[in-house]
């Protein structure tokens, strides 16, 4: 009888490999890896994350990347920088001593004095993200993909670099969905993986443009209020973060499309530890918007 998979604290690495040909311990590594990854950065989430990450942006970080035709992981990446970046700018913009004689006049937000002070860079900022992740990514070959690169260009990655720390080996949201792809089609052969992963792409593109609305409706679920309070709000920042139960629930929507809802779900929250409730109400919040209206979804179980 085949091994199943779920999460045990016994390794810590990862190595990257095509999908579908991982080993059973390479998985478990990964496994490990995610989880111990997505805990510590939501023990370091902000409630400046999540805020940046604009549907324009984001839909402009993935039309460069369809362009210049780079792995679409590279594009997740590059949103994943660009936050990173922002919200350090951010901390950095608030810490900052005021200038004696500076106006009175204040933005509506942090969010909205950063981007005007960069709102003449934040194309190459944007652009800068998209270089980075390009020469991170083992699928995508930067030196023939991408222009030429300009002095204009090194300035600003380097401005990023600096920003972040020089720390660029962040995971994306379409890591996860991959890596539970590959354990969910380890426990479960008879799960088709193929059409799962293709409509998966297109579930993770769409929660991704429309995350303000979709994490909104999951917030007034979860709250059971239709105004949620500020406190409220600043509690739900890491649910906003967590890329285990955002890849967990890609593949709970793209399953519920296929149907096969009740062969995927259950194995999810064996191998994740999220329970089954948790997949239900985000893969609910999310279909709401796939849909459009809310009373053409059927409840899930």
């Amino acid at each position: 009888m085949a091994k199943r998979l779920f999460f045990s604290p016994s390794k810590s690495n990862a190595a990257g490999v095509k999908f579908g040909e991982a080993s059973f311990d390479l998985l478990t590594d990964f496994l490990v890896n995610l989880d111990k990854r997505n805990k510590d950065n939501l023990l370091s989430s902000t409630k400046y994350c999540g805020n940046l990450k604009n549907k324009r942006v984001i839909e402009y970080i993935l039309l460069i990347t369809n362009k210049l035709r780079l792995d679409p992981l590279v594009g997740y990446h590059a949103v994943e920088l660009l936050q990173r970046f922002m919200v350090k700018y951010i901390e950095d913009f608030i810490t900052a001593p005021t200038p004696k004689g500076a106006t009175s006049n204040h933005p509506r937000s942090y969010e909205d004095a950063v981007h005007n002070k960069l709102k003449d860079k934040f194309p190459l900022i944007i652009f800068s993200c998209v270089q980075l992740a390009s020469k991170l990514s083992l699928h995508s070959h930067a030196s023939s993909a991408l222009p030429m690169i300009t002095y204009t260009l090194l300035e600003s990655e380097l401005m990023v670099l600096k920003g972040l720390k020089f720390r660029l080996n962040v995971l994306n949201p379409l890591t996860y969905v991959e890596i539970l792809l590959e354990v969910l089609g380890h426990n479960e052969p008879s799960v088709p993986m193929k059409p799962l992963y293709h409509h998966c792409h297109h579930v993770l593109q769409f929660i991704s443009l429309e995350r303000t609305a979709i994490y909104e409706t999951l917030l007034m679920t979860t709250t059971e209020r239709v105004s949620p309070s500020r406190e409220q709000r600043e509690q739900f920042v890491p649910v906003t973060e967590d890329c285990m139960l955002l890849g967990v629930g890609v593949i709970a929507v793209a399953a519920f499309i296929l149907r096969k809802w009740e062969q995927v779900v259950g194995e999810l929250s064996h191998i994740t530890r999220i329970s089954k409730k948790s997949i239900t109400d985000f893969a609910h919040a999310t279909l709401v918007h796939i849909v459009g209206i809310s009373s053409s979804v059927t409840p899930l179980s």
